[in-house]
């Protein structure tokens, strides 16, 4: 279906992901009949951005929680409408009664969550006079599992096959400031990787530079491009001399895997 009008709102949502300027915006979107995701695309293979802006939903206030007991890791974004809730004693409380009733029960599935817990949000929501809601949660489970919460607004679960408290208390460190999406390059989704492909291809061609040269080129930015988004690939916070795979190596370990949340972001 073509979309013919391409409302302020479009533009305005694709100006606050890109950067780019209005008519920019508005020329993508027409281009790719309002697709924003496609007219992010087109704005990078014209040289308009060079990398998305990962947006926040700034309503989105509250706080994340995380614990971890007995082999189980569970990780909690409580949602309110203003930072001024989000510190009251009540809205705190009710955070920390999901997460030790979510570890002791072993609850896995969020509207199982959702529905215990209906009737005290409902009644906190009635005193706070404000909007709560349990955004999401994660349920972890492994022998080496570590936590990391970063001023209340970003956390992290990672789970190893090793224990060292302060290598992987680092790593989770890193993971919350780096914000890698995958744990090693191989785990780049094909889907990923050529649609970075593509945005590259067009731009190296129009540095006018012979075939030899422009592939070279291409295959280095690809391969920044995925060490950028994986842990192991990327350079490690507290010594930027080494990649994250150049710690486990050393310690001789891996991440299984590892999750990520930040207050109000935007959930793709």
């Amino acid at each position: 279906m073509t979309i013919n009008i391409i409302t302020a709102s479009l533009i305005k949502t694709l100006r606050s992901r890109t950067g780019a300027g209005f008519l920019e915006c508005k020329r993508a979107l027409l281009e790719e009949n309002g697709d924003i995701e496609l007219s992010i695309d087109n704005l990078r293979k014209s040289g308009k951005m060079h990398a998305e802006k990962k947006i926040k939903n700034t309503t989105n206030q509250g706080m994340i929680f995380s614990k971890i007991k007995n082999n189980i890791g569970v990780m909690l974004e409580l949602n309110c409408e203003t930072d001024f809730v989000s510190k009251d004693e009540l809205f705190i409380s009710l955070g920390k009664d999901i997460i030790l009733t979510t570890l002791k029960n072993e609850i896995k599935d969020i509207n199982e969550l959702k529905n215990i817990f209906e009737e005290k949000r409902i009644d906190l929501v009635s005193k706070v006079r404000e909007n709560i809601n349990i955004r999401r949660f994660h349920f972890m489970q492994g022998e080496n599992i570590v936590s990391y919460v970063h001023g209340n607004r970003i956390g992290v679960l990672v789970d190893a096959n090793f224990f060292n408290a302060i290598i992987l208390k680092n790593i989770a460190m890193h993971i919350a400031a780096s914000k890698p999406k995958y744990v090693h390059p191989k785990h780049v989704s094909d889907s990923v990787f050529k649609r970075e492909y593509e945005i590259q291809l067009a731009l190296a061609k129009n540095l006018n530079k012979p075939s030899v040269v422009l592939n070279k080129i291409l295959e280095g930015r690809m391969n920044k491009f995925i060490n950028n988004i994986s842990l192991t690939g990327q350079n490690f916070i507290i010594d930027s001399t080494k990649t994250v795979g150049d710690i486990l190596k050393e310690h001789n370990g891996y991440i299984k895997s590892f999750i990520r949340f930040e207050l109000g972001e935007v959930i793709f």
